[in-house]
């Protein structure tokens, strides 16, 4: 009797360290697999970060080139400068993100991108600065910034959506809340995102 005993805690004890072993790998697993879809992530938003920096950069030399128009409407001009200065004082930290940090971003961008658009609808007045060679350059440029703004934006909801389905599935999400991985926010498409900008005629 003594070494049934004996033999069903050894047995007892090897299905313990089964178990545990078991858990241990799967949670190691898990958690490895977090980190790497969320720096995917933290990759993406690092892209869009960069293209509307690049399009932020645009506007002193918009901004140089419109003013050498001595009659070009000031007020008009002044609105990008203004609304570029507000979007460029954003700063979000993607491992903390929330809804309402991206709102946040996404109207500060959104209002840039209204300033722009109004200055340039202006600028259809102004044969002259219209065919300016630096005004033509940064159409251009600014055409290839905007969609490379919705390419990454694409990419980083993308990103977000496989990160938040692999939290957010069982079992995967009682280790993702015992290790505190957060849902990651998604870029909403503005009013009219679904019509193609027309910006330059």
């Amino acid at each position: 009797m003594k070494n049934k005993g004996c033999l069903s805690a050894g047995t007892i004890g090897i299905a313990l360290l089964i178990i545990v072993g078991v858990i241990f790998f799967w949670g190691k697993n898990g958690y490895n697999n977090f980190v790497s879809k969320e720096q995917n992530v933290n990759s993406k938003w690092s892209n869009i970060e960069t293209v509307y920096q690049k399009r932020a950069n645009l506007i002193p030399n918009l901004e140089n080139t419109v003013k050498s128009y001595s009659k070009f409407e000031q007020e008009t001009l002044t609105k990008v400068v203004e609304a570029r200065s507000k979007a460029t004082s954003i700063n979000i930290d993607p491992t903390n993100m929330t809804e309402a940090d991206l709102a946040k971003f996404q109207a500060a961008q959104g209002e840039l991108s209204g300033a722009l658009s109004r200055l340039m609808a202006v600028v259809e007045s102004y044969p002259n600065l219209k065919a300016d060679q630096q005004y033509i350059n940064f159409q251009r440029e600014y055409t290839a910034i905007e969609n490379s703004i919705r390419t990454e934006t694409v990419y980083y909801n993308d990103a977000a959506k496989d990160y938040n389905t692999t939290i957010k599935t069982f079992p995967n999400n009682i280790l993702a809340n015992f290790t505190n991985f957060k849902e990651k926010p998604f870029f909403k498409a503005e009013a009219g995102a679904e019509k193609a900008p027309e910006v330059f005629k």
